[in-house]
């Protein structure tokens, strides 16, 4: 198992994202543990990529349960179509939030929060689980987190679930 990650943080966000996600895939292959890898994988990306807060919402009995993260504390459960993680669950897809203050229902779960992208772990058409990401600057996401952590995803669903 790694003991560090290793990014350079003079590296561009794609470069961060190319070096970052085989380690993040290598430190979870081998480990069966889902709570373990999920807890790996939030720490791994809030200090790789220096993010807010980072964390995933496990879907249980119809509504979104908070599952390991990193960052100060936050919501608990989220019911189906509220905020952006419930809404993401409803849509099948990924939000992105240029600013969190204009989105319709945002649940504020931090106001240090100010952009945010939401990742749908899809299988078999059901929903399983969400990842969240925050920042606390505004336009903090774009195209390039969409694809990095939608294949983070996609390996977490392939492998995990």
């Amino acid at each position: 198992m790694a003991e560090n990650l290793y990014l350079d943080e003079n590296l561009s966000k794609t470069e961060k994202y190319k070096s970052l996600i085989p380690q993040i895939k290598s430190l979870i292959t081998g480990e069966d543990d889902l709570i373990a890898n999920l807890a790996n994988i939030s720490s791994a990306l809030y200090f790789g990529m220096n993010y807010f807060w980072v964390g995933f919402y496990i879907v249980k009995n119809e509504e979104l349960v908070l599952a390991p993260f990193h960052g100060p504390i936050a919501c608990t459960r989220i019911k189906y179509g509220s905020g952006v993680c419930g809404t993401a669950w409803e849509k099948q897809q990924t939000i992105i939030v240029p600013n969190v203050d204009e989105f319709t229902g945002h649940i504020a779960c931090s106001s240090d929060s100010k952009s945010e992208i939401v990742v749908s772990g899809i299988k078999n058409g059901k929903t399983l689980f969400i990842l969240d990401v925050d920042s606390n600057q505004l336009n903090s996401f774009d195209e390039t987190d969409k694809v990095y952590l939608e294949e983070l995803v996609d390996f977490i669903i392939s492998n995990k679930f």
